[in-house]
């Protein structure tokens, strides 16, 4: 008998199987195919000859931790205690895992807030909990009415994903307000805010929950060098929360990986001195925009992108049948891979909408839109 009989195979793990297979363009899962920093690259092959090599202690490399405090603290200006408040993660998936497994119990309610990405559900539906989907509004701000009336005493959890994935959209100071005023209402809810994103915002600054000082003793922080430093094959991520949910959230920690990587927690660690977050978004922004100028005439039509590296398009003017399909067309017969954004909601509902990742190379970029203003 499966424990999640209604989940099957990722989506993205089945549109980069198909891209792979029809050697289609791959814009579908999330990952840059530019190459890393010159300088991480050589403090790994430094680091390579030297004795870091064996298990770290299960919290992550003490330097490490130390500069991710720093880190914070220079990006929001919250100060935290590195030995108790901070835990380096397999990546932001295995991090938002643990946390749900350590503080939901049975029939406890977790609201998520769909489109939404696709590692928030299964342990939640593994804790014996209830998933509670509530849709965003159709610009992608949250409707927070709806959001409260939802909210019960059952309710232990929810989760933000600012800069939200799939849409590129982020969190307001109007929309903390809202959400504080919630969490007022109901003292025992803990807010996950998936920030995996943070360093990769636009026009607006990101806005963290690392700044709304009456949420930081009920909020566990989700963040990803794998996202910030475009090296998604090492799983690095950290956690950031108040002591007494951090003690729980390690118990399980220990057991699904007791401690990450090592060489990657040195490096990153060493690369941390060399390296400016403020760097990444102009980068990206150079991308998006680009990306945008090479799809001005096609029929695809662009929704706004305030953050993340990834665009969201309609194809309303392209092809009545629904996104799944469409994707499908679109490796097939034109060599581009793409995700439907029906998979990231509950219900499947479908508004027409793909969205193709911008994380690649101008010559990719090109390449793919070439394709794209064909169809």
């Amino acid at each position: 008998m499966s424990k999640l009989p209604n989940i099957g195979t990722s989506i993205f793990t089945v549109m980069s199987k198909m891209a792979h297979e029809y050697n289609a363009i791959n814009l579908s899962q999330g990952f840059p195919n530019f190459p890393v920093d010159e300088r991480l690259v050589n403090i790994v092959a430094g680091l390579a000859k030297k004795d870091v090599h064996q298990y770290l202690p299960m919290a992550g490399y003490p330097p490490l931790l130390e500069k991710i405090a720093l880190l914070v603290l220079n990006s929001y200006g919250r100060i935290l205690h590195p030995e108790t408040e901070i835990l380096v993660t397999a990546g932001a998936t295995q991090a938002i895992f643990a946390t749900i497994q350590a503080l939901i119990e049975i029939d406890e309610d977790v609201i998520i807030l769909d489109p939404s990405y696709d590692c928030y559900e299964a342990p939640v539906l593994l804790c014996k909990a209830n998933p509670i989907r509530i849709a965003l509004n159709e610009d992608y701000t949250p409707n927070w009415e709806r959001i409260e009336k939802a909210c019960s005493p059952k309710t232990k959890m929810i989760i933000i994903n600012n800069p939200h994935n799939p849409t590129g959209k982020i969190l307001t100071e109007l929309d903390f307000e809202a959400l504080g005023n919630i969490l007022m209402k109901f003292p025992e809810i803990i807010l996950l805010s998936d920030e995996v994103y943070e360093y990769i915002t636009f026009e607006e600054k990101h806005i963290s929950a690392h700044t709304r000082s009456q949420l930081l003793n009920r909020c566990v922080m989700v963040s990803s060098f794998g996202k910030t430093f475009h090296v998604t094959g090492w799983k690095v991520g950290y956690l950031v929360a108040p002591e007494h949910l951090m003690k729980e959230i390690k118990k399980v920690h220990q057991f699904l990986v007791f401690s990450v990587n090592s060489l990657s927690q040195v490096a990153i660690s060493e690369y941390l001195d060399l390296v400016s977050v403020q760097e990444i978004s102009s980068m990206y922004k150079e991308k998006r925009d680009y990306f945008r100028l090479l799809l001005t005439n096609s029929r695809f039509e662009l929704k706004p992108c305030e953050g993340t590296y990834f665009q969201v398009a309609s194809y309303s003017a392209i092809s009545p049948e629904n996104d799944v399909e469409f994707c499908k067309r679109l490796i097939t017969e034109h060599g581009v891979a793409a995700i439907p954004i029906s998979t990231f909601y509950e219900n499947k509902k479908d508004l027409h909408l793909i969205r193709f990742c911008f994380a690649k190379d101008n010559a990719t970029l090109e390449q793919a839109a070439k394709r794209l203003c064909s169809i």
